[in-house]
Formats: C-alpha cells, structure tokens, sequence
C-alpha cells in the first residue's frame, strides 16, 4: 500500500510538473505572438494630403513601417496645434507638425512633455510670396507695401524678428487679415501686394492660379536670417517610453522614405496623388521638388544627415520667437527636441 501511495504521489508531480512546462510553452509562445503583431500606430498630420507628406507615403506603400512591425493610419487635424493637441491627449502616437508651434505649446502651464524625435524640414518653409509687378524683389522692398496674413499664421508672428534683423520697421508693413482660404486669390485679385506663407504651398498654388512665375518674388525667411527648423515628428511621451522600439522603428522607416522620395520624386507624387482626390501630378510634383530643395535637402542635411538639430541653432530660433512671444519659461532645446531615437548619422546620409 505504501508504495502504491509513493507511485502515485510521483504521477502526481510528474503530472504537475508536465501542466507547468505546458504552461510555460503557452505563455512564450502567446508572447512570441504578440511580439509579432504590428504595433498599432496612429500619426496625425497637421493639414490634407498633399506632396510634402510623401515620405510618409511611401514608408507606408511600400512597406517599410510593415518592415518595422508597426501598422499606421493617418488622421488629419486642423493645423499644428490640433495636431499636437491629439498627441498630448494620446489619441494620436505621432504628429507631424510646425516645430515652432511645438516650442510655443512647451511653454503652457499644461503643456505635456512632448518632444521632436525627428525634423523633416531642415529649413522652415516660411516665405513673404510678392509680385514683381508691385515693385518687389527684395525684402527691403516691403516697406510701404500691404501684405496679406492669415489668422493664426506662424509666419508672420516671426515677422518682427525678421524685420529688425533686416533693418525693417515691422509697423512700416500694412497688414491685411484675412483667412487662410482666400490667401491666394487675395494676392492673384491684385487685393493686396504679397501674403505671408509656406513658400511650397502659397507659391506653387499662386501658379497654378496663372500668376506667372516669373511675376512671383518668393522671399524665404531662411535666406534673410531666420533660423527656425520647419516640419519635425512629434510623439507622445508615454508611448515613448513603454515602446522606445517602435518609436526607433517608426524613425528608422520615415528616414528610409525620404531616401526614396528625394531620388524618384515622380514616383513619391504618384503614390501621392493616388490618395488624393482631383489632385493634379504636375503641381504636386512642383510642390514635393520645391520641398526637397528648399526645406528637406540642405547643406546642413548633406554634412550631417537627415533628422537631427544642430542645438545651438534651436537655442537661436527660439530667441527669434521670443522677440514677438512673451514665454511664461522659455524652452529649451533639449526640453524640445530628442535625438535619441535617430540611429547613427550613417544611417541618415543621403547616398
């Protein structure tokens, strides 16, 4: 009797010790499952489909978020602040918006601790577009003259720093208010003599519009001093935090994008124009070749590869904001902007 209690008590703890292994072999492989799984993504753009967004297009058509496990819809706000607005709240992992509206919300008593992981526009995008035919050519050539700025315009709140860095008393401008929608008619009407914009869109609209180009001076803030980055990724800290890997991933695949859109941009706009209703190649593909020239494609991106900030530069765009923007604490740049999350610099060269 006692060895039949023995037997039967070592069936039992073989028993157990089978339903633990088995257990455990569940467990792993429920886990080897969901690290297999796409990491669900959301990226909230600040405005409509248009040509300057395509590396994300592209990363997206041709797989290279899928490369990265992560699987990524898009949702479209109403401007920078919407954008980032959906980021703080968790709605959305990743934004790509204006990155001095990122500095600007940094200074809120609400504000999250959101940072840039990622700038696609090297150079901000902020241009006065004129006409010649109204006797302008030059910056200087302003003074006097009436121009058109849309409510909420960044660009023109970096007015003031422009213009006294070039000489130009800000109130020597007549400023005309109006909404963003009527920018462009606005100008090719004669209503006014330029409008402060984005110089891919303001100017490539304004041709399409048959104002001709040789009638437009489009005057980029970048080339007269102002020091502002453009266009940069945004992503919500806590998501930053619980999956740094993603975060890495989702980078590594825009950096991939980009590549490809800058060296077939007619295909990058295809793609493009392919989402986009009654959108027109050939303005699209003006608007993404004016992009990677102007904003994406410095000499700044060329040395040093694509993404990253140079820190001091950050620290003097900010002072420019400043000069027109009382801060509550003013941000820093590393309070702005992570770069931990780019890989090395070989890994964002342009080849």
């Amino acid at each position: 009797m006692r060895q039949f209690r023995m037997n039967a008590f070592r069936c039992a703890l073989t028993l157990l010790a089978g339903l633990a292994v088995l257990a455990f072999v569940r467990v792993e492989k429920v886990r080897a499952e969901e690290a297999r799984q796409p990491v669900a993504i959301e990226l909230s753009f600040d405005r409509p489909l248009e040509a300057s967004m395509a590396p994300f297009v592209v990363a997206e058509r041709r797989g290279l978020f899928a490369a990265e496990r992560l699987s990524v819809t898009n949702n479209f706000a109403d401007g920078s602040p919407g954008a980032i607005a959906r980021v703080a709240s968790g709605a959305s992992e990743f934004g790509l918006v204006d990155l001095n509206e990122l500095i600007r919300y940094r200074d809120r008593a609400d504000a999250q601790p959101i940072k840039a992981v990622f700038v696609l526009f090297n150079k901000a995008p902020y241009a006065i577009v004129a006409r010649k035919s109204r006797s302008i050519r030059a910056l200087s050539d302003v003074v006097g003259k009436t121009l058109g700025v849309a409510d909420g315009d960044l660009s023109f709140r970096l007015w003031p720093a422009l213009a006294r860095q070039n000489g130009i008393r800000p109130d020597s401008v007549k400023v005309y208010r109006m909404s963003a929608a009527v920018r462009e008619p606005i100008l090719s009407a004669g209503q006014v003599d330029a409008v402060a914009g984005f110089s891919y869109l303001s100017a490539v609209n304004l041709r399409d519009r048959g104002v001709p180009a040789n009638d437009l001076a489009v005057l980029r803030y970048a080339d007269y001093g102002c020091e502002a980055y453009g266009f940069a990724i945004v992503v919500n800290p806590t998501f930053a935090l619980a999956k740094p890997d993603a975060v890495k991933g989702f980078v590594r695949a825009v950096i991939a994008g980009t590549h490809l859109a800058i060296k077939d941009p007619q295909r990058a706009v295809d793609e493009v124009v392919s989402l986009m209703d009654g959108a027109s190649r050939e303005l699209e593909l003006e608007r993404l070749r004016t992009v990677i020239s102007d904003n994406i494609l410095t000499g700044e991106v060329k040395r040093h590869g694509l993404g990253g900030i140079d820190p001091a530069r950050l620290e003097r765009s900010i002072d420019q904001i400043a000069e027109d923007y009382k801060f509550r604490k003013r941000p820093t740049a590393d309070e702005v902007f992570d770069g931990g999350f780019l890989p090395p610099v070989g890994g964002r060269l342009i080849n």
